[in-house]
């Protein structure tokens, strides 16, 4: 039996008795036993058309024989049998179930009977209106990719001045999207210093020294002895930890090696993110941009792979690691700035 985690939701029609409804004739199907289910809440449209009516969110926690993209066609029949009505993507809708968490698997958009499926879900971990009634009935259930608690995903974005940082190769738009997200939310805005390329590369020469030189740079304005402490927050366009993820594909071991004290005693003295917002280029839209810069090794090719990883799965001693990491495609600029702004203001 396999314990899963699903999100309601539901903005149009009888919200409540739809939920409730749903929530009805999934304890009735084989192989599932609802466990708990969350109270409601109202909570206001993020992304999508302007003008929408408040949602009713809501969790509920089952048990299931069924794997995953069975467990997901159940929850289609559901909505189907409930009349799900929804003609755009973050628009209106009568009935929204979606799978969560399903025991500690990971999935990447994997498609089965051309059904694409992502567990966990993949903006779960900056969404209050998941969190809250998801921490209400399963607190201690962990995500398998943030290495936590639900408890400890909710109390990271209930931060008073949340430190977002936008994560992504040359061509990626961090720089823009990083802008864009400081203008919706008014937090401040922190760039990578000018001299400083996140690419594979700190410096033209690849020197350790210049490898130092970049990081101090930019630790600079994310230390926390003048950390500010205002509600808006805070957005920088860089990881701190991309800088040691581009060395190990650049530096030679004994270098490497003493680089990464380096960065280990120079990021404890500064504010990690709590959320990172990763932008993902498709290989094609990589190409389009030409050939990849490198480092000493071909390994640079790989910088948004090895990235992606270290993000997702970074050692539990690396103090820059973000808790949250949502992943955006990044091909269409302005759909990345939507979707990065909604990542963020569905924290709040």
């Amino acid at each position: 039996m396999a314990c899963c985690l699903i999100g309601c939701g539901s903005n149009q029609g009888a919200r409540r008795e739809q939920l409730d409804r749903a929530i009805e004739l999934l304890g009735v199907m084989p192989g599932i036993t609802i466990r708990a289910v969350s109270r409601h809440r109202e909570t206001r449209p993020i992304g999508g058309p302007p003008d929408q009516e408040p949602f009713l969110n809501g969790a509920c926690l089952l048990e299931t024989e069924l794997g995953p993209h069975e467990l997901l066609g159940v929850l289609a029949a559901v909505e189907n049998t409930l009349h799900r009505d929804r003609t755009e993507r973050w628009g209106p809708r009568t009935l929204d179930l979606d799978i969560l968490l399903y025991d500690q698997l990971v999935l990447d958009n994997v498609v089965v009977d051309r059904v694409a499926l992502t567990i966990p879900h993949p903006r779960m971990t900056t969404r209050r209106f998941v969190l809250e009634p998801a921490v209400e009935i399963a607190p201690l259930l962990r995500h398998p990719l943030a290495a936590c608690t639900l408890r400890d995903l909710l109390d990271n974005i209930s931060k008073p001045h949340l430190h977002v940082a936008v994560v992504g190769v040359p061509g990626s738009g961090a720089t823009e999207v990083a802008a864009a997200i400081a203008d919706a939310t008014m937090a401040r805005l922190v760039h990578a210093p000018a001299a400083v390329r996140l690419d594979g590369q700190a410096a033209p020469t690849g020197a350790a020294a210049s490898w130092t030189s970049a990081l101090k740079a930019c630790a600079a304005p994310l230390r926390a002895s003048t950390w500010p402490d205002d509600p808006h927050g805070t957005v920088s366009d860089y990881w701190l930890g991309t800088l040691l993820v581009a060395a190990e594909g650049a530096l030679p071991g004994a270098a490497l090696a003493r680089f990464a004290e380096e960065h280990a005693a120079t990021v404890a003295a500064t504010v990690a993110p709590d959320v990172a917002i990763f932008l993902r280029l498709s290989p094609a839209a990589r190409s389009r941009l030409g050939p990849a810069p490198r480092g000493d090794t071909p390994e640079a090719e790989h910088l948004q792979d090895r990235l992606l990883a270290r993000l997702r799965c970074g050692k539990g001693s690396d103090a820059s690691r973000p808790l949250a990491v949502v992943v955006i495609e990044a091909d269409d600029p302005n759909r990345a700035i939507d979707e990065a702004i909604a990542a963020v203001e569905a924290a709040a």
